[in-house]
């Protein structure tokens, strides 16, 4: 039962309290518990008993960003998942995607999205885009205790400004630590443990300006070149048809490529990379 209710049925006052239009800080007084960073945790660490996603990237385009994950969850040594889902929409014009601890990442992707949605309906306005990376930055800062005990999450987050500064591209992409810092990225960025060869990748490929359909293919070269060395980050697999989530943020709105449209691409790099294993 949530803290702070009135046997006699009528609801306490913070539920018809307007002093806050974040659903987070009205959470963490109607039932605290709720919250991934709140829970009680046994002494120890726990890194090893759940799952982990790992790698992210996203990149900058003349019209808006590109986001793609690989499909691979870990546990130790162990693939736990090979068609998990790591990148997905925070609100009408904005992605974020999850490397760490897959429960705890994917309920602070729902918590965030019911964040964005719930100070829309409370304002009548939406957060903008450095206002949902504020927001998310304080939700990654409040499960910093279960991060020391293993259970982290770091996310990815990018999105299409609707009021970009004078000479500033309208796509935007921000990266965090576990304590909450928050980074914007000039660019490019990736996360989880195949970032450093999806970066590496990007490095000598990306171009400023560059399209949504060339930056939707660096974004499955640059997996594809992180699988290749990163056990824990999945490539292309073509026996099961799984390939990574690839999604788009433009003036029209979030957009994840379909089956068919992500078949293509991805067979396009692996036949590519029959001719040129090296890229």
């Amino acid at each position: 039962m949530a803290t702070g209710f009135d046997p006699s049925g009528r609801l306490p006052d913070f539920f018809t309290s307007t002093s806050t239009s974040s659903f987070t800080q009205f959470l963490s007084q109607a039932a605290p518990e709720l919250l991934p960073g709140r829970r009680p945790l046994p002494p120890g660490l726990s890194a090893d008993i759940a799952p982990h996603g790992t790698t992210i990237v996203a990149i900058a385009t003349a019209d808006g960003v590109v986001m793609a994950g690989d499909r691979r969850a870990t546990m130790g040594n162990l693939i736990a998942s090979r068609d998990i889902k790591k990148v997905h929409p925070a609100d009408a014009y904005s992605l974020i995607g999850i490397a760490g601890t897959a429960g705890i990442g994917i309920e602070l992707i729902r918590l965030f999205q019911v964040e964005l949605e719930h100070y829309e309906k409370i304002e009548g306005a939406m957060l903008s885009l450095d206002g949902k990376a504020n927001r998310l930055a304080a939700m990654v800062r409040g499960n910093l205790g279960a991060a020391m005990q293993g259970l982290a999450v770091v996310p990815l987050f990018a999105g299409f400004d609707l009021s970009p500064a004078e000479g500033v591209g309208p796509g935007r992409i921000w990266s965090f630590d576990v304590a909450g810092g928050l980074y914007e990225e000039t660019g490019y960025e990736a996360i989880g443990s195949g970032s450093l060869f999806a970066k590496a990748a990007l490095k000598k490929r990306y171009r400023a300006g560059v399209s949504t359909e060339d930056a939707i293919a660096l974004a499955v070269e640059a997996l594809y070149d992180a699988a290749d060395d990163d056990t824990a980050t999945g490539g292309p697999d073509v026996i099961r048809k799984i390939y990574p989530v690839v999604m788009t943020a433009t003036a029209n709105g979030t957009h994840r490529l379909s089956d068919e449209e992500i078949t293509t691409v991805a067979e396009r790099v692996v036949a590519g990379r029959h001719e040129n294993p090296g890229g």
